[in-house]
């Protein structure tokens, strides 16, 4: 038994499911949970924007007032530092004299370099860094294939994987656990880590609030409140109201839930409701998160760049400061597009509809290199997730894992598709 751990939580802020906690404190005396405002996530991208909005920064706050809340109620509560996690979490180490760290295990390329910097500054103190991976719904290891061989096709990764894997069950949320004392939870200001407050819009799909109590409310809501889930498949590609589909992305991005725990649910509603299409689409859509994610261990640093996973170039590399303002602002001359980038704007959410026509049209018509619109989600998402960001983006400027090459979207028949009647268009632009 190891007399003080460190629990170093970053986008996994949940008691549920949460392997990394687990292990943590099968193994320990004494858990001390950290969480470390690393400097370089509120920094301004070599796009020009910041890598951190304020959207999902106070989305952040939120979840870590209740990963504190439901941390104290377990005996425990959440240390907060400011730095770089390389100089603050050995700091730490050594304030507690603790002999190990578990962390997420992470696979994006300046998420990964972090915890190599980290592991390197521990091994000097004789620390470990014990890494799990607590993002997915299938586990790497679980994968009928290595991470090298896993097809570049959705559709072939998809179909090996659920006819030769089993998804783990979840893990059970802790009853108690012993840290020594930790003083009350002392957060910055979105002043302080250089933001100015946002407010959510009231036009906005939800007023999305971050922490797992509030994730797990909108499961209950979604699935059990409404039934919305045995519609999902008919709905999802829907723009106004909050059920056409079930908006758990900030939570899943933010960790406030696992991808494991609402396949569980999933499984306990069918039992009660009936599986269905709606159902199953549901999984299906958190396969394309998984996919996203193992693509980001396979390929490493080539999402970020200009061609890609691809090796013949397909967009512009040019920028145009004119068009790209028109676009960020939504004074485009597309109305379809303006409401889109406006709802972005004002909300830090958008359709998934929403996005592949904004950035078909930012790649096609505008004809601009596709990484600035991904820096751009980057800042104003409320759901920032880094591999499903940039694999999106990759995929619909024609150099991800689309196996159709370049994929256009004629927008002016998805308006009509879509937003038959304009409502979404008459919401956002009057």
């Amino acid at each position: 038994m190891i007399k003080n751990v460190l629990v170093w939580f970053k986008t996994d802020l949940r008691i549920e499911d949460n392997e990394t906690l687990v292990k943590a404190i099968a193994q320990s005396e004494k858990v001390i949970p950290v969480y470390c405002f690393d400097e370089s996530h509120f920094e301004t991208s070599v796009y020009g924007f910041k890598k951190t909005g304020s959207f999902r920064a106070q989305f952040l706050l939120e979840s870590l007032e209740d990963l504190d809340a439901k941390l104290r109620a377990l005996g425990s509560g959440l240390r907060i530092v400011m730095g770089k996690p390389e100089v603050e979490i050995p700091k730490l180490v050594q304030e507690y004299k603790a002999q190990k760290v578990f962390a997420k295990r992470e696979v994006a390329f300046e998420e990964k370099q972090t915890e190599n910097k980290v592991q390197s500054e521990l091994f000097k103190l004789r620390c470990e860094l014990d890494t799990y991976s607590t993002s997915t719904l299938y586990h790497a290891e679980d994968l009928p294939f290595s991470i090298k061989d896993i097809p570049d096709v959705f559709t072939n990764f998809r179909k090996k994987t659920e006819k030769d894997s089993e998804i783990r069950p979840p893990f059970v949320a802790p009853k108690k656990i012993n840290s020594p004392e930790i003083s009350p939870l002392e957060l910055p200001t979105l002043e302080a880590l250089g933001l100015a407050k946002a407010t959510i819009d009231s036009r906005a799909v939800l007023q999305f609030k971050g922490g797992e109590s509030e994730a797990i409310q909108r499961l209950q809501h979604y699935f059990y409140n409404t039934q919305s889930l045995s519609t999902y498949k008919e709905t999802r590609n829907g723009m106004v109201g909050a059920n056409y589909s079930s908006k758990f992305s900030p939570w899943l991005a933010m960790g406030c839930i696992s991808a494991r725990y609402i396949y569980a649910e999933i499984k306990q509603y069918e039992k009660q409701f009936g599986a269905n299409d709606s159902t199953y689409w549901l999984v299906f859509e958190l396969l394309w998160r998984d996919f996203f994610r193992f693509m980001f261990k396979k390929y490493h640093t080539k999402f970020f760049l200009y061609e890609g996973i691809k090796s013949e170039k397909v967009n512009s590399k040019s920028l145009n400061e004119k068009l790209l303002l028109q676009w960020i602002n939504g004074t485009t001359p597309s109305d379809f597009i303006n409401a889109n980038m406006l709802e972005l704007q004002k909300t830090g959410f958008m359709s998934n509809r929403g996005r592949q026509n904004v950035a078909s049209y930012f790649c096609n018509e505008l004809n601009m290199d596709w990484r600035i619109g991904a820096a751009y989600f980057e800042e104003q998402l409320i759901d920032y997730d880094v591999c499903s960001n940039w694999g999106n983006w990759a995929y619909l400027a024609g150099v991800g894992n689309d196996p159709r090459g370049h994929r256009y979207f004629n927008i002016e028949k998805q308006a009509s598709d879509y937003d038959k009647n304009k409502a979404f268009r008459t919401l956002w632009l009057k």
